[in-house]
């Protein structure tokens, strides 16, 4: 049994799946959850879920007190809404207390509650198993390359360059046994599709962890269904007046117009693109607009459970030894030896749907949620 504590946030819908798989999965034995940046709606969300299991588990935040809800809207729309919770430690000190040499931390978002847990000096991790950073050119065989990623050596990373002074410090310290990096160069392969979620369905009565994926992605997936999008808006084709803006750093500027945000691309010489559609408003990066083959796939790409998968088993994984490095606001890695740090290269996907849909006992206790076709909530 593989003792584990999560560390969330809630701006996308995988983290939360993963949540679930973690509280569900009969390989781990959750020990707690850390929030970031930690917000009531936020922990109201993950409380409600550990409910779910009967799961009696430390729960800590980054920032308690951070303004606004930090809560994609599909995670009403799929599960329901539910009052904010300030039943939340300091997530650094949820860390100390459940982390040792026989942990593994998995991170799904910027590193601040590491970041500060490792300021305590009786801090202690097996491993570390972080969804982010960039393995490319040097690193990845030719034949493992994704077409948009060849030839690059670094790349922006939203969870490492949401606090790079926190994951610098996690790089440096020997007090962390072992750190494995689950990179985007991989991630963007790994899409949970129709295939995907009928394979979740033919499993999800023997698990509560399965059905609540599967309720959850039923609802993502409708909208999808109806209208199969083969490029999501670029530039002048972005009809929000507002949009929450990612700069080309992977640094989250917050609510923005959409002159001004067109401003800012075409300054930098690159094109505004949304990258999430289902949120209100619409989050935008400034970055390369993909070309038609290299378009967000139909369905929805899992970094997290990817990641959380490969914590489970390693063999998901392909894995090359590196050091990592920061370049002007992008991620990079180049081979080394010696420095307990690997980064994926490429992944097993039958392996990966084994972990994902591996399921323990019937579902018991709290009864499993209803989808209703035509309902309000049906379009995330």
């Amino acid at each position: 049994m593989l003792d584990v504590v999560w560390d969330m946030e809630t701006h996308d819908p995988d983290d939360f799946l993963t949540l679930l798989l973690l509280l569900g999965h009969p390989g781990v034995r959750l020990r707690a959850v850390t929030v970031t940046p930690g917000t009531p709606q936020q922990i109201g969300h993950v409380r409600r879920a550990l409910s779910w299991f009967n799961a009696d588990i430390p729960v800590g935040a980054h920032n308690l007190s951070h303004p606004g809800e930090c809560v994609s809207s599909w995670h009403v729309r799929a599960y329901g809404p539910v009052p904010p919770s300030w039943e939340a430690e300091p997530g650094d000190e949820v860390l100390l207390r459940c982390c040792d040499e026989d942990t593994t931390l998995i991170t799904g978002g910027p590193l601040k509650n590491l970041g500060r847990a490792l300021q305590h000096e009786g801090f202690r991790l097996g491993r570390l198993v972080a969804q982010g950073g960039f393995a490319g050119e040097g690193v990845v065989p030719p034949e493992h390359q994704l077409d948009k990623f060849r030839g690059m050596i670094t790349c922006p990373t939203y969870n490492l360059n949401g606090d790079p002074r926190s994951t610098l410090a996690a790089l440096a310290d020997d007090r962390i046994g072992e750190r494995m990096f689950v990179s985007k160069n991989v991630c963007h392969k790994v899409v949970y599709d129709e295939a995907l979620h009928h394979q979740v369905a033919e499993r999800r009565h023997r698990s509560p962890s399965l059905e609540r994926i599967w309720h959850g992605m039923e609802i993502y997936l409708r909208k999808q269904r109806d209208k199969i999008p083969t490029q999501l808006p670029v530039n002048e084709a972005i009809e929000a007046h507002t949009v929450v803006l990612i700069d080309a750093h992977g640094a989250n500027l917050g609510p923005i117009g959409r002159a001004e945000a067109l401003a800012q691309a075409q300054q930098a010489g690159l094109d505004l693109c949304v990258v999430r559609d289902y949120d209100d408003p619409p989050v935008c990066k400034i970055m390369r607009a993909p070309t038609p083959s290299e378009a967000t796939p139909y369905g929805k790409r899992l970094h997290d459970p990817l990641a959380a998968c490969c914590a489970i088993d390693p063999g998901v994984g392909t894995w090359a030894e590196v050091r990592l490095f920061r370049r002007k606001g992008k991620w990079g890695s180049e081979l080394a030896s010696g420095t307990h740090t690997r980064i994926i290269i490429a992944y097993d996907h039958q392996r990966f749907v084994e972990v994902f849909t591996a399921s323990g006992a019937p579902a018991t206790g709290p009864g499993s949620p209803e989808i209703r076709p035509g309902s309000d909530d049906s379009d995330p």
